[in-house]
C-alpha cells in the first residue's frame, strides 16, 4: 500500500501534489532558461500562454520561483560553486538553472521539503538532456541542504553586494553616491517583492472591490492610489472594464506632476506630447488631468504601438498614437507640455525587475545617457516658448539624471530648470497628494528643485523627476 507523503507541516499531502509542483517548476525552468539566453524578459514570459495555462497555485509558485532565483542568483551561484568539485568549472545553462532552482527552494522556501526540491531539480536536468549531470545536481543540492546557514557581513560595499545578491560595481556606485547606509537600504529593497498598487479615480470602485473580498490600503503619496493587501484585482469587473489600473505610485506621480505644471492645476495644457508613451499609463493620467488637451503619444517600437493604440482608443480623436522615434519629431515650438519619461537602466526597479542586475553593465550607462539626452533635447524643441518639459527616469544613476539635464541645458540656452515645489503644493491643495506625501516629496527635492524618490523610502520604485521650461520670447 502506498502511504501518502507528509508535508513539512506534518499534514498529509494530496497524491497529485508533487505532479502539480512539477508543472510549476517546469514552467519556472523554461522561463529562466529563456531569460538566461536573453530571448525575452521575465515579466513578459510570466504572462505567456504557457504560464497562464497553469492553475492559480502553480502560477503563483512558478512566479515566486522565477523572481526568487533572479533576485538571489548571485549568491546562489556563489554557494553552488563552492560545492563543486571544480569550483571554476563552467556549467551548461540547463544544469545551472536546475541547480539554482533547487538551491533557492532549499535556502529560501521553508514550506517546500528539501527532498522535493532536490528530486525535482534532478528530474529537470534529465528532461533538459543533461542526464549525465543529474548525479552532480543531486550531490551538490544534498550538500547544500545539510550545510549550516551563514550570516554574511555587510560592512563594505563588496560584502554588502554578496549578502544581498547585487553586482559589486552597482553597490560600490550607490555607496559612493548615497553613502553605505542608503546603499544597504537599496539592496534590501531590491530583494523584496513590491506591493501591487492600483489607480482608482471612482471611490465606488474601491467599495466594489471591498465587497468582493479584496483588501486595499490608501496610497501613501496619492489619493487616487491604493495598495492591494489581499485578493486578486485582475478577476474583478472593475479591472476588466478599465476602471482601475495597476501602476506603481511613483509612476503615477510623474504624470500628476507634469499636469500640475508650475503650480496651477486650473491652467490645463491644450496640447501635449508624450515622447515615450508605451504602455500608456502616464498618457492616460495626462488625459484625465488635461481634459481639453490634444495628445500626441509617440512610440518607437512596432511591437508596442498596437497595444498602445488599443489602450488609448477610448480617448477617441483627442489622441494620436504615432509610430515614431521622438528624436525625429518635425514639430517645433508646438506643444504646451512634453513628457520625456525616457528608457533607462531601471536601477530604481530592481525589486520589480530583478534580472536587470544581471544584464546591466557599467558601460551601458553612457549609451543610455546619449539616447536620453537626444530625447530630452527633442522634447525641449517641441514645446512652445513658455511651455514645460518633465524629464523622468526610473534610474538611480547620476549619468542618466542630473548629468543628462545639465547637458541638455548647456545645449539649449532658451531653457531653464524650474523647481517642482510649486507643483507639489498645487497637487496637495487639490487633494491629489496626501499631506504626508507632499511633506516627504518636499524633503526629497534637490537644490535645483528636482526630486529623487529612492526605492522603498516611500514604498515605491525609484524615480528621478525634473521640470524644465522653455523661456518665453
Amino acid at each position: 500500500m502506498t502511504v501518502p507523503k507528509k508535508s513539512a507541516a506534518g499534514k498529509t499531502a494530496p497524491k497529485n501534489r508533487l505532479a502539480a509542483l512539477s508543472s510549476a517548476r517546469k514552467a519556472a525552468f523554461d522561463v529562466l532558461m529563456a531569460v538566461e539566453r536573453r530571448h525575452s524578459h521575465s515579466d513578459d514570459l510570466l504572462r505567456s500562454k504557457a504560464v497562464d495555462a497553469l492553475s492559480a497555485p502553480d502560477r503563483h509558485l512558478a512566479t515566486a520561483l522565477v523572481l526568487g532565483v533572479l533576485r538571489w542568483q548571485i549568491r546562489l551561484d556563489y554557494k553552488i560553486q563552492a560545492l563543486l568539485k571544480r569550483p571554476k568549472a563552467k556549467l551548461d545553462p540547463e544544469v545551472l538553472i536546475a541547480l539554482r532552482l533547487g538551491a533557492f527552494q532549499i535556502l529560501h522556501m521553508d514550506r517546500i521539503p528539501a527532498r522535493a526540491a532536490i528530486d525535482e531539480s534532478v528530474e529537470l536536468a534529465k528532461q533538459a538532456g543533461q542526464r549525465f549531470a543529474s548525479g552532480m545536481v543531486n550531490a551538490v543540492l544534498r550538500k547544500l541542504s545539510k550545510a549550516p546557514s551563514v550570516d554574511y557581513p555587510e560592512e563594505s560595499a563588496a560584502k554588502l553586494a554578496l549578502a544581498h545578491a547585487h553586482p559589486v560595481w552597482m553597490v560600490e556606485r550607490w555607496a559612493a553616491t548615497y553613502g553605505i547606509e542608503t546603499a544597504r537600504a537599496l539592496c534590501r529593497h531590491g530583494q523584496s517583492q513590491p506591493a501591487l498598487t492600483i489607480r482608482i479615480q471612482d471611490p465606488e470602485v474601491a467599495d466594489q472591490l471591498a465587497a468582493a473580498g479584496i483588501e486595499l490600503q490608501p496610497g501613501r503619496l496619492l489619493t487616487a492610489a491604493r495598495t492591494v493587501v489581499s485578493g486578486d484585482v485582475t478577476v474583478s469587473a472593475a479591472y476588466r472594464e478599465g476602471r482601475l489600473r495597476p501602476q506603481d505610485e511613483g509612476s503615477q506621480l510623474i504624470a500628476e506632476l507634469a499636469s500640475a505644471g508650475f503650480g496651477n492645476l486650473n491652467q490645463n495644457a491644450k496640447s501635449i506630447v508624450d515622447a515615450c508613451a508605451a504602455p500608456g499609463n502616464k498618457t492616460l493620467i495626462l488625459a484625465e488631468r488635461n481634459p481639453q488637451a490634444l495628445i500626441l503619444a509617440c512610440e518607437s517600437s512596432s511591437q508596442r504601438i498596437e497595444p498602445l493604440r488599443r489602450r488609448l482608443a477610448p480617448l477617441g480623436d483627442r489622441i494620436e498614437c504615432r509610430l515614431v522615434d521622438a528624436t525625429t519629431l518635425a514639430e517645433d515650438a508646438v506643444y504646451d507640455l512634453a513628457l520625456a519619461d525616457v528608457p533607462c537602466s531601471g536601477t530604481g526597479t530592481l525589486g520589480r525587475n530583478p534580472e536587470i542586475r544581471h544584464r546591466l553593465r557599467p558601460e551601458d550607462l553612457a549609451r543610455q545617457a546619449e539616447r536620453q539626452l537626444a530625447l530630452l533635447l527633442a522634447a525641449l524643441r517641441a514645446v512652445r516658448p513658455g511651455g514645460r518639459v518633465v524629464y523622468s527616469t526610473c534610474s538611480l544613476e547620476p549619468e542618466e539624471n542630473e548629468q543628462v539635464v545639465a547637458a541638455a541645458l548647456a545645449q539649449t540656452p532658451s531653457a531653464r530648470q524650474v523647481s517642482l515645489e510649486p507643483a507639489i503644493q498645487a497637487l496637495l491643495a487639490c487633494d491629489v497628494l496626501t499631506s504626508s506625501g507632499a511633506e516627504h516629496l518636499c524633503r526629497c527635492l534637490t537644490a535645483a528643485g528636482a526630486f529623487r524618490l529612492l526605492p522603498g523610502a516611500f514604498f515605491t520604485d525609484g524615480f528621478y523627476v525634473c521640470l524644465l521650461q522653455r523661456n518665453a520670447q
